[in-house]
């Protein structure tokens, strides 16, 4: 190509930071990229946009991906892309966005930090069924049109802030996002496993070759679990990552101890899933005989036989073949039932959810928040397991008998100097992130301080 031609071409290029003011507004991070709020510079409007930088150089296989699905697709519940930027000075790329002032992980996180700071705000039920109701449509367009989103989970679910489309629902990071046909191929052969840990279907975790629709509505049911209670229904403290092997014990451990461990009759085809034979030596049914979705939630005043509770257990169904569909979800009674469902999702709502602040450059703002939430959550399950030991080694110490701290597992006492390490690396300077813990968490914490110290003292290796 001629010289001159192609310095033309690039001078005549829109650029992104020609046309957009973002610099010091970042409000999002991932594994993707950056996610900056943005404004036209020449101000021929007043609208918000959402810059999404993509990481790394060049168009990577997943930008490809997103970007061909999301010209394609349009739906009122799914994200629309504007436009498409390629920097060929630095090569990156950049995709423009309307911007939503919300999602799902901040109004939940919001509603968690309301929890523990003892003034507990429930989600209103009118505002949960809306949400609900939103994600389906969207997700059944997706799946009408033969697209698995694949990775469904409360970040990814935007929510629209004030404007004409204030409260609506966008699904968004289609990054994962795979056309299918009928028959399914093998979309196993193509990738490592998907779907954040949390919220995958326990066929993924049984290395489920041709998975179908039902890993999305999946992941829907365990949204709206989330929504009901702000916390994660099958919480699990392993990172996220990407592997090829499928199989996830902490997993399938959390799912089994609120679902229960899945009876033959309710799920035939469990025995042909290719992680069946390290299941079986992995589990005992007989652990999680008194365990069950019912329980669960009755613990968070969902009651059995409400509408609300008869719909998440079809969305929540084991065995994919018998679980609700999207359109069949959309039809369920509890849409019927008042308060109807709302294009706005705030409508009513007088719950004044704060905007999304912008973002230091270091600040890994989801990771923070996911360490803070599973040494919180797993704590209720943790505290009643060492608590008993907790109580022996306390009264022994205070009687002078310093063998007694022998009581304690010696990998349980340094898993506990990993998680004090975490939060006096959160707590040391004020931040957002150090008004979580409650004040009787903070107590729990140093009483484990004090243990662990006199451990470091006793048995420094």
């Amino acid at each position: 190509m001629d010289y001159d031609f192609k310095t033309k071409l690039a001078a005549e290029r829109e650029k992104v930071e020609d046309l957009f003011e973002y610099e010091g507004c970042k409000v999002g991070r991932g594994t993707y990229g950056h996610v900056y709020k943005a404004k036209r510079k020449d101000g021929k409007d007043e609208k918000e946009y959402a810059l999404k930088q993509i990481e790394g150089t060049g168009i990577s296989m997943s930008a490809c991906r997103e970007i061909a699905l999301l010209r394609e697709l349009k739906h009122p519940n799914v994200i629309a892309l504007q436009k498409v930027f390629l920097s060929h000075s630095d090569r990156k790329v950049w995709l423009l966005f309307d911007y939503a002032e919300h999602d799902l992980w901040h109004i939940i996180k919001f509603h968690r930090a309301s929890k523990a700071n003892k003034k507990p705000m429930q989600l209103p039920r009118g505002m949960v069924k809306s949400l609900l109701y939103q994600i389906l449509d969207g997700i059944h367009y997706l799946h009408a049109n033969w697209v698995l989103h694949r990775d469904l989970k409360p970040a990814n679910i935007l929510v629209m802030g004030e404007g004409p489309e204030r409260g609506r629902v966008k699904i968004a990071d289609m990054g994962f996002a795979r056309l299918f046909n009928s028959p399914l191929k093998p979309l196993a052969d193509l990738d490592p496993v998907v779907v954040t840990f949390w919220y995958r279907a326990p066929e993924l975790l049984l290395g489920a070759r041709h998975y179908t629709k039902a890993i999305d509505i999946w992941a829907i049911g365990c949204i709206f679990a989330e929504l009901l209670t702000s916390e994660p229904i099958f919480h699990c403290r392993q990172e996220d990552i990407k592997t090829s092997n499928p199989f996830h014990h902490d997993q399938l451990d959390r799912i089994f101890s609120v679902m229960g461990f899945p009876a033959d009759k309710d799920w035939e085809d469990i025995r042909k899933m290719p992680e069946y034979p390290t299941l079986q030596k992995d589990f005992r049914r007989t652990t999680y005989a008194n365990s069950s979705l019912i329980k669960y939630m009755e613990k968070h005043k969902v009651k059995p036989d409400s509408k609300v509770f008869l719909l998440l257990q079809k969305l929540l169904t084991m065995d994919p073949t018998k679980r609700i569909t999207s359109e069949q979800a959309l039809q369920d009674p509890y849409f019927l039932e008042d308060p109807l469902p709302t294009s706005d999702v705030f409508a009513g709502c007088q719950i004044p959810y704060p905007k999304r602040e912008f973002l230091n450059e270091d600040e890994p703002e989801e990771k923070t928040e996911k360490i803070l939430s599973s040494i919180r959550l797993d704590g209720e399950r943790c505290y009643t397991a060492i608590f008993r030991s907790l109580q022996r080694c306390s009264i022994g110490l205070w009687l002078g008998h310093s063998r007694t701290l022998r009581l304690v597992p010696k990998t349980l006492l340094h898993c506990l100097g990993c998680v004090l390490r975490v939060i006096v690396l959160l707590e040391g300077e004020p931040s957002p992130q150090s008004e979580v813990l409650s004040a009787p968490e903070k107590v729990f914490i140093m009483d484990l301080s004090v243990l662990y110290a006199v451990h470091l003292c006793l048995d420094p290796d």
